[in-house]
């Protein structure tokens, strides 16, 4: 299992990074979690399953609470289970794991939905954001960085591989060329400090590294983030870097 996946590279998409390894990261950067991250893993294929199983095990913060084999059973498993963080294919049979995104959101509002797949076509992409899934990733990263985009998910970041958020972030850029009038309602007022801080998620900072750039806390950061998303009326992280680049706070070249 571990070598079953290809080379790792941190995401590019907002405030995203996967790096790291293990429970190390967590400790360094102060994780107080009391109680390990649930998982449910999702995806037709029985060793599959079980190799990620056998993988997440070795986190001593992470337990994998149960398992389903397409996008229905994932939906049952998850109302019954509640589980944080649901790791799902995209293609299943029966009910695909776009499909049962949506459905999994309503009968289990507060887990975090990772697409885990082979699928780099740019419509599953689209499609799992709008269905709410918080992460993208290819099966090509490596095993080691499976655990870290869970606590980083887990955290309220955003995971998306680096190739597919090229392709997003092209994407945003055809959609603001294609815009020449700017929308007539006056955008929500940000502060000054509000604006610094959209910038930098929009680059792709994490909370801490906005910190240091900025001279604050961590807390500070996420307390802006909350402030930020709540004054724009936005759900997502990689919500506000479609706005900051709408918005033209954030310049593409």
């Amino acid at each position: 299992m571990a070598d079953s996946f290809g080379p790792v590279h941190h995401a590019s998409d907002a405030d995203d990074t996967i790096g790291g390894a293990g429970s190390d990261a967590a400790a360094e950067r102060g994780d107080s979690r009391r109680e390990p991250i649930r998982v449910l893993v999702v995806d037709d294929h029985a060793l599959f399953r079980r190799g990620l199983e056998i993988v997440l095990a070795q986190e001593e913060d992470i337990q994998v609470v149960g398992e389903a084999g397409d996008g229905a059973e994932a939906v049952d498993k998850a109302a019954d289970l509640l589980p944080d963080i649901v790791l799902m294919d995209v293609r299943m049979p029966k009910r695909g794991g776009i499909e049962a995104c949506t459905s999994i959101k309503e009968v289990a509002p507060s887990a975090k939905i990772i697409m885990l797949t082979i699928s780099d076509e740019e419509a599953d992409l689209y499609d799992a954001i709008k269905a709410g899934a918080t992460g993208y990733l290819l099966k090509e990263i490596s095993t080691d960085e499976v655990a870290t985009a869970i606590r980083a998910v887990a955290d309220g970041q955003s995971q998306i591989s680096p190739s597919m958020a090229s392709k997003l972030l092209t994407e945003f850029k055809s959609m603001i060329q294609r815009t020449d009038e700017r929308r007539l309602v006056p955008a929500p007022r940000l502060t000054d400090r509000e604006l610094e801080v959209l910038k930098l998620v929009a680059t792709g900072m994490n909370n801490r590294d906005i910190a240091k750039e900025l001279f604050i806390s961590e807390n500070t950061v996420k307390n802006h983030v909350r402030n930020i998303l709540e004054k724009l009326q936005l759900h997502s992280r990689m919500e506000a870097v479609v706005y900051a680049m709408r918005e033209k706070i954030l310049e593409i070249r």
